[in-house]
């Protein structure tokens, strides 16, 4: 169970080319996940962001806490499931001067996530094609009420309750990977603009009850495009914008287009949160680099996302 979290949980972002009817952008390619040594020993971290998903220490928080990063993103269960974070764990983290963002998805489910069953046997049909890299999960219907009711609302509502300083997004991308066949004709346009609608709700539903609430979609830059986008974020994270998993240099057309949109976004005052896949020291050496010239919060590691990696000096 620790491996198949591991690998599902720790994506990279997979868009392609959108219809010229709307936006002329396109994303990262998904790979297979890395077969690495979990004993690895951790390094420090004190740059601007950590990023761990699993495999916390003793099942807490606090080697995160002992790291001076600014960021911390970490799943809003310490197991993928029922075993959620409370207030006191978050507090410490925030206490030691972190802002403390909860991982969860917004455009598919997997299977091992505890309000699965809930969300394949409701009759609005929300499940849709599987995910094919992620054997498992299922892209959903991620405008119907039932979403909503059913996963979105009660994960932000845990996130609220423990704490958290914000939300971190996965898998705005569904948008790009629904099969059209299973959707009655709606087209990549129409549900880039249903996505960022879930978005800007997320982020209403959130600051109303907290006007600090912040938001990072991860992924899908090109979404800022969409009116109501901007209004809606606080800033992104992107993964593979130089490294793609692992150590394959960022070098194709559409890793050019990522950047540009992403910067997009931190020109109107959104900071970014960049992650990428490395372990030579000259690769991580590199994407340090670049995230300090492009005034990116930066984080080089390991595919699992199952450590807290060496930071950025």
């Amino acid at each position: 169970m620790v491996e198949r979290v591991a690998d599902r949980l720790s994506r990279t972002t997979l868009v392609v080319v959108l219809s010229a009817l709307f936006l002329g952008a396109a994303g990262c390619t998904a790979t297979t996940p890395e077969n690495r040594n979990s004993a690895e020993p951790p390094g420090p971290a004190d740059g601007g962001l950590v990023y761990q998903l699993q495999n916390y220490s003793d099942g807490r928080l606090d080697t995160l806490a002992g790291t001076s990063s600014r960021f911390v993103v970490v799943d809003l269960a310490r197991d993928a499931g029922h075993s959620y974070f409370g207030p006191d764990e978050i507090g410490r983290l925030r206490a030691a001067g972190k802002t403390v963002l909860a991982y969860f998805e917004i455009g598919s489910i997997e299977s091992f996530r505890p309000d699965f069953g809930a969300v394949a046997a409701d009759r609005a049909g929300l499940l849709l094609n599987e995910w094919t890299s992620w054997p498992g999960e299922h892209f959903v219907r991620y405008w119907e009420p039932s979403w909503w009711n059913l996963a979105v609302r009660p994960r932000l509502d845990r996130a609220l309750a423990a704490g958290f300083d914000g939300v971190y997004l996965d898998t705005p991308l569904a948008y790009e990977e629904i099969d059209l066949d299973l959707v009655g004709g709606l087209q990549r346009p129409e549900l880039g603009r249903r996505m960022v609608d879930l978005i800007a709700r997320i982020s209403e539903y959130g600051k109303r009850a907290n006007p600090a609430f912040r938001v990072f979609p991860q992924n899908s830059p090109e979404l800022h495009e969409y009116p109501g986008y901007l209004a809606a974020v606080d800033g992104i994270g992107v993964e593979e914008l130089f490294f793609q998993a692992t150590d394959k240099p960022c070098s194709a057309d559409y890793c050019g287009t990522n950047l540009a949109a992403t910067r997009a976004l931190r020109e109107a005052g959104k900071t970014v949160l960049a992650v990428d896949y490395a372990t030579d020291p000259q690769n991580v050496a590199t994407a340090c680099r670049r995230y300090r010239e492009e005034g990116f919060e930066g984080y080089v590691t390991v595919r699992a996302l199952d450590r807290i990696s060496t930071p950025c000096r």
